[in-house]
């Protein structure tokens, strides 16, 4: 019992432990307390930054206004070369179209000149056949021979004039041609001859004329074969005789 009041005494007495008393704080207002001591931080650490900046020469207002002026002048680059690129596709069409229109004047006028050419050799063979003697002249004349390749492979063109002098003037030829070739295929000589029997373009063989007649057309080969000589003839209808020929061999 004695224990028990000197503990009491020691807790009510001179010796008790003091009690202090405080008023505390609401737990909202310490937030908004805090976050008005973050603000404040971080409002005075952005301007100690840009002070630092400003004084070591860097204005990040001024770069921010420059990077725009840079970005606004490459659109306006960008535009520009646009614009020049496509003057310059422009111009190389039509340097394009120029420069095609300029080689095929340039065929038409080699084409023409080698009519004129034509027309000037037909007319002195014409000449000579006037100046000669009818009785002397043959009945049927090979002239201006040619043979050409064409456009596909093996494919070749042929061209002459034939005309008709002596006794055969005075009525009309009816008759037709035939082509002998002599080529090379695969190491092998061979001969072909057109018209072939059954051949369907045997009808531009036929000839039909009563002064002159121009004949031109093709024939065709193996791609790979190598033509060496071509010979020309004229029969009359009816009769297998060989009115004219002409050799041409080819290099």
């Amino acid at each position: 019992m004695a224990r028990k009041l000197r503990k009491i005494g020691r807790r009510f007495g001179i010796s008790a432990p003091r009690v202090a008393v405080r008023t505390e704080m609401p737990w909202y207002l310490r937030w908004i307390v805090v976050l008005v001591l973050v603000a404040l931080t971080a409002a005075v650490g952005a301007w100690m930054y840009n002070a630092g900046q400003r004084l070591s020469g860097f204005d990040r207002e001024e770069m921010a206004h420059k990077l725009s002026a840079a970005n606004a002048e490459l659109d306006a680059n960008g535009k520009e070369l646009e614009r020049l690129r496509a003057i310059a596709n422009a111009s190389d069409s039509r340097i394009a179209i120029e420069r095609t229109a300029q080689q095929r004047l340039a065929q038409q006028l080699r084409a023409l000149e080698d009519e004129n050419s034509n027309l000037r050799e037909e007319l002195a063979i014409f000449e000579r056949m006037l100046s000669s003697d009818p009785r002397s002249a043959p009945a049927i004349s090979i002239y201006r021979f040619k043979v050409t390749p064409d456009v596909l492979p093996g494919e070749y063109r042929y061209r002459l004039l034939l005309i008709s002098s002596g006794s055969q003037r005075d009525r009309e030829f009816k008759g037709r041609l035939e082509l002998v070739l002599s080529l090379m295929d695969q190491g092998k000589s061979a001969i072909i001859r057109l018209p072939q029997e059954g051949d369907a373009g045997a009808s531009g063989f036929a000839l039909s004329f009563k002064y002159f007649r121009r004949v031109e057309g093709t024939f065709r080969v193996a791609p790979g074969a190598r033509l060496e000589q071509v010979q020309i003839r004229v029969l009359e209808d009816g009769s297998n005789q060989v009115r004219a020929t002409q050799i041409l061999t080819l290099g």
